[in-house]
């Protein structure tokens, strides 16, 4: 067995089959790579059939000895375990060496969140007498309005945009369509940004349908969205590190705080497992202890 053989099928198996995105598919090699340069490191010719459980045990010990945070081994040995996975589905191997590999235990972190004043102040922040104003803004907007994924910002498509009924189409994680309701702020926003900014903006072959653009008239990037939001942060000097997910967490707690139920927010943020949203279900005491003085009914 050669490694770049089958670490291009994989490639291919998880692209194809699994219909992951572009940047998971390369975080999931990145993982399989790192497998290979301890290899190579330690002088180990071994093919991927003859690796063995103490090969990575060893392995984990040396990515530890690197400094690697308890989260970044978890998140390799998951990625070497969907390639063994890989191997067993669609290259008959016998023995998945990985079985019994165990990741270091790694705490639940909680995301940050904003309060809606923070929300407010950074949308006001935003300098409307430039070209990229109102683009910005109708961003923002949309971004906690529906609580999106960066990725699924900037692929939102006009085409999605179902105003009408209040819902935009997204194109989520493994090509995973969803609907998700869009507030009134966000749509006016938008109809701002699409009518009267956007319309003198050329688009480049191809990206005639994304709804923002760069002022090149290219599909703004997911770092340009960071950076935005950075800026603006650091313009209101707010001390908390944010990012275009901070407003998709705040989203998702701002619901569950407001009574929102867990399999709707599930929904609404594209979850494959309800699993995943619980994280959102981290309330302050206070707010837990005034529901149940509400709605105890021995209270």
């Amino acid at each position: 067995m050669n490694w770049k053989i089958y670490i291009q099928g994989f490639k291919s198996f998880l692209a194809l089959e699994k219909s992951l995105s572009e940047n998971s598919v390369e975080a999931y090699l990145h993982d399989v790579s790192k497998l290979v340069q301890f290899l190579e490191y330690k002088k180990l010719n071994l093919n991927p059939q003859n690796i063995q459980l103490k090969h990575l045990q060893d392995f984990l010990k040396w990515i530890n000895e690197l400094g690697m945070s308890a989260g970044s081994q978890a998140r390799i040995i998951s990625g070497i375990k969907g390639f063994y996975k890989y191997l067993l589905i669609e290259n008959g191997l016998s023995i998945d060496p990985t079985t019994l590999l165990e990741a270091p235990k790694i705490g639940r972190k909680l995301p940050d969140t904003l309060s809606i004043d923070d929300i407010n102040k950074i949308i006001e922040a935003i300098d409307l007498s430039k070209p990229e104003g109102q683009r910005n803004k109708a961003m923002l907007e949309t971004i906690y309005s529906c609580g999106l994924r960066v990725s699924e910002l900037v692929n939102l498509k006009i085409s999605n945009l179902y105003f009408n009924d209040g819902f935009v189409k997204i194109i989520g994680k493994g090509n995973k369509e969803r609907l998700v309701p869009i507030g009134s702020s966000a749509i006016k926003q938008i109809d701002i940004y699409k009518n009267e900014v956007r319309v003198h903006c050329i688009p480049k072959k191809e990206n005639e349908d994304f709804l923002f653009l760069n002022r090149r008239g290219a599909q703004l990037s997911r770092v340009m969205v960071f950076t935005i939001i950075k800026q603006l942060a650091t313009k209101i000097n707010m001390k908390k590190h944010i990012s275009p997910h901070t407003f998709r967490h705040s989203f998702a707690t701002h619901l569950i705080e407001g009574g929102a139920d867990l399999r709707a927010v599930q929904e609404m943020l594209g979850h494959e497992s309800i699993t995943t949203t619980e994280i959102y279900t981290h309330l302050d005491r206070e707010y837990l202890r005034q529901a149940i003085i509400q709605f105890h009914p021995r209270s």
